[in-house]
Parts: C-alpha cells; structure tokens; sequence
C-alpha cells in the first residue's frame, strides 16, 4: 500500500500497519458527532454486483473496513442492506483493544439499524448475543407489536422520527446523546441518501474498485436529490493494487 495524498513518507509501496491506518482514519478530536460514511464503488459507478459488496472489495479494502470500525462508537446501517449482507455483531479486536480502552469506548462498536417497518428476524444473532447490544432506530409511530418482539431479543429501540420512518438529523442527535459520536454507517445507497440530503454526512470513505460491471446496480447514494452538489474536499488517497481508498470531508 501506498499514500498518494498528502504527499509524505508514506509514498513507498509496503505492508501496512494497523496504527498506520487508524492513524490515517482517525476521527477529528473535538469530541462533536462526526458521521462518516465507508463505500465501494466500481468504475462505471455499481456500488454492488448481485446485491453484494464483497464481490468489489479486496484484501486491502477490507482491513480498512475493519479499521473504520474499530475506531467508530456505532455503525449505521439499513435494514435492507442487513438482510442482504448477513449482518453480524461487530466483533472486539485485541489489536485495537487499548486503543478503545483508552477513548472510553466499548470493546467493539455497537450496531444500528434503520428500519421503518422493523420487518427484520430478531432472532439472528445480531440482536440476541452482540457483545454490545444492538440498536434499532426508527421512527416514534413504529408498530408497537415490532417495537416490543425487537426488545424481547434484547435490541434498544430508538425513536429518531416522527412518522415511520427516521429524520436522518435526529438519528445523528440521538445517537450523540447515547453517548455514540463517533458515527460510521456502511450504507445502503439508500440510506446514504437519505444522510447526504440532509446534509448532515461529515465524511466520505469511497473505495474505488478497478472493474467493470455494467448492468443496473445502484450507486452509493440514491434517493432523493440536494438542490444544489456539496463540494467536498480530499483528505487522503492511498493504493494498493489499483484500488483506490479516497476520504474526503466536507468543507
């Protein structure tokens, strides 16, 4: 791996450490929310190929995906995108260990869940044995039948909304006065939509994958769209076998 952005003594082609990319990932110290958003995409712009990221991803872009939530307090992500992915709880790292030890943080991040209708299985371990419960946002007028099987598995159901559905900036508060400000969500498209209409995205880390798919797959985002494009600035660029992993922030 190597650094294209900034320009330093990171530039030679080599094996990373860990807290080389935690260093390079790093949440910005103020101690505010910092939502921040982890994607692939291809090159013609498929953010998945048969409804899965894994068959754009590599070696690389996984550790990274692992470094970004070992240093994130929650992971976002949306019900569809759970189903899809077989989501897990995510899991302590004895490599990181002493590093969340010492931000105050739980051995491993916690999950949450988007879902309007909460047409999920509370049966999967994702919600009956994470190592940190699991949460569960949506919005105050949720079915109360739902809203009462996800507690009995043992998630936190949290009202971020006054319909259904969340109000994307409410989640963010919410999570802020649990305790969680160290925001990561992994998408979906929609869901990443929803953050970036709100304008309340920080942060944007896109892996760009060295293939071709075509076909109709969504991209990153999707949903509803912003009246005028958000500019956002490049933080960091590195590469390791053509595949690109770009952050950029918000100005």
């Amino acid at each position: 791996m190597r650094q294209l952005f900034p320009v330093g003594d990171r530039a030679d082609d080599r094996e990373w450490g860990l807290g080389e990319l935690a260093e390079v990932y790093a949440y910005p110290p103020s101690g505010e929310p910092w939502l921040r958003a982890n994607m692939v995409s291809t090159l013609d712009g498929a953010a998945h190929h048969d409804g899965r990221s894994q068959p754009i991803s590599s070696a690389a872009d996984m550790r990274i995906f692992g470094t970004l939530r070992a240093l994130a307090d929650i992971v976002v992500v949306g019900a569809e995108t759970v189903r899809q992915e077989g989501y897990r709880p995510a899991r302590a790292r004895a490599e990181f260990a002493a590093r969340r030890k010492a931000a105050g943080q739980a051995p491993a991040p916690a999950v949450a869940v988007v879902t309007a209708g909460l047409d999920l299985d509370f049966s999967l371990p994702l919600f009956t044995s994470p190592l940190v419960p699991t949460l569960v946002l949506t919005g105050a007028a949720a079915d109360p039948g739902r809203v009462a099987e996800a507690e009995r598995a043992g998630a936190r159901v949290v009202a971020a909304g006054e319909g259904a559905g969340i109000d994307p900036g409410r989640a963010v508060e919410a999570l802020s006065g649990l305790g969680y400000r160290r925001l990561l969500t992994e998408g979906g498209p929609r869901l990443l939509g929803q953050f970036v209409a709100a304008g309340v995205l920080d942060e944007i880390c896109l892996t760009v994958a060295p293939m071709l798919t075509a076909g109709d797959a969504q991209r990153i985002a999707g949903g509803p769209s912003v009246e005028l494009p958000r500019r956002f600035a490049l933080l960091s660029m590195l590469e390791e076998e053509g595949f690109l992993f770009t952050r950029y922030g918000r100005l």
